[in-house]
């Protein structure tokens, strides 16, 4: 279907078109009531045939409409008219996610804020029960001031109309974009393993979306990739991602990050999107360890960190001691022009006669002594500096300058 620029779809006069996509094209009109431009998506033929399903859709949609956050695009009204059916929805102005990654993989100071309001729109929606499950690059938007909107919230379930599981023949991610050279492989690129294999998904499948989306910010690729739609989807299934295309200094809390939300088992992946909301949050607002150099890295970083927070009450007691000891070893020879230290009394040295001298240098000290019954005039010993300054400072020795 094409609507040409100048015709009118009900009220709105058509002003050009903006793309075109699985779940339908989408034009600029203008709405003539409220005096502003929104966007247009016009639904599939083939689906707009389909009354049943084509009510669903409408419930669906009021459901949408009632998402009000500023991180999501919102949904204003359902226009109907001479057999075409469309959502009047926000225009939001600015390129897309894959528009900016397709210039480079973007640096983590940019890219953790661009993941963490997209990380907001998803909580938000959770929290009310309704699932995107079709987050790209492509249904993300940046506008010129840097706030992010997630368009197409919840269309995907609205166009199959199943709320249980999802036949992958059947999904419009896959099957309506048949026709598109290079989309069906863009998009599958994005299913969690339980959309593969047309098992139940709840939000747990945005968090799978939300780790490739985040990931390819980083690396510039998508995490599973191949030359065909099967061979993507093998990936999807079986596949790991090359993690080496990761930052080499990225904050190891993001690499963890990454790695929960990309886990296969539903019940291994990190639970809740708000999780991630914190941990980025967190990360950008500098928390402790937050860079390593790769998993092992960040290991083995905070290993280090623990064996160091274990040791340090210890080193710093004993730095302490041996400044007290050179500090009491400098208070007993700070006077080196005085040739004797004397004592006025002695105390607790058996066979000592008179009293002792410590030399200059402080390494000897002299005293005369009758131990065993002999007189020896000069008899030194010599100590270990410390040591004795310790053992006189016990023996409650008194001491004077001569």
């Amino acid at each position: 279907m094409g609507i040409v620029a100048g015709s009118k779809l009900g009220q709105y006069e058509i002003r050009g078109d903006l793309g075109s996509g699985g779940m339908g094209e989408v034009y600029r009109p203008r709405d003539p009531r409220l005096g502003r431009e929104v966007a247009l998506k016009v639904l599939p033929e083939a689906f707009a045939t389909d009354a049943q399903r084509l009510g669903r859709f409408e419930r669906e949609a009021k459901v949408l409409a009632s998402l009000n956050h500023p991180n999501i695009g919102s949904i204003y009204g359902f226009e109907d008219s001479s057999g075409v059916h469309a959502l009047v929805m926000e225009l939001v102005e600015g390129p897309t996610l894959a528009d900016r990654i397709a210039q480079g993989k973007i640096p983590v100071d940019e890219a953790l804020p661009i993941a963490k309001q997209i990380a907001e729109g998803l909580e938000y929606a959770h929290e009310r029960g309704v699932v995107h499950r079709d987050l790209k690059p492509a249904n993300v938007k940046i506008t010129p001031d840097g706030a992010v909107k997630i368009l197409d919230f919840g269309l995907a379930r609205a166009l199959e109309g199943d709320p249980a599981a999802l036949d992958i023949s059947t999904s419009p991610t896959l099957s309506r974009m048949a026709t598109q050279a290079g989309m069906i492989l863009g998009t599958a690129a994005y299913m969690s393993p339980e959309q593969v294999k047309g098992k139940t998904v709840d939000r747990r499948t945005d968090t799978w979306d939300f780790g490739c989306v985040f990931f390819e910010m980083l690396s510039g690729k998508k995490p599973f990739d191949g030359e065909t739609v099967t061979d993507v989807l093998a990936a999807v299934v079986r596949g790991e991602p090359d993690w080496a295309l990761l930052p080499v200094n990225m904050p190891h809390s993001v690499r963890n990050l990454l790695q929960r939300c990309l886990k296969k088992e539903v019940k291994q992946r990190l639970q809740a999107i708000g999780d991630a909301r914190i941990i980025i949050e967190e990360t950008i607002s500098g928390g402790p360890s937050l860079f390593a150099e790769g998993m092992e890295g960040s290991a083995h970083g905070a290993a280090k960190a623990a064996a160091l927070r274990r040791i340090l009450p210890w080193a710093t007691a004993l730095v302490f001691a041996i400044i007290a000891g050179v500090l009491a070893v400098a208070y007993f020879i700070r006077a080196p022009q005085q040739t004797s230290f004397h004592f006025s009394t002695v105390t607790n040295f058996e066979g000592i006669q008179a009293q002792p001298a410590l030399s200059p240098d402080g390494r000897s000290v002299a005293f005369v002594s009758n131990r065993d019954g002999q007189f020896n005039e000069s008899v030194q010993m010599t100590f270990n500096t410390l040591q004795f300054v310790l053992e006189l400072l016990s023996a409650d020795v008194g001491n004077s300058y001569a």
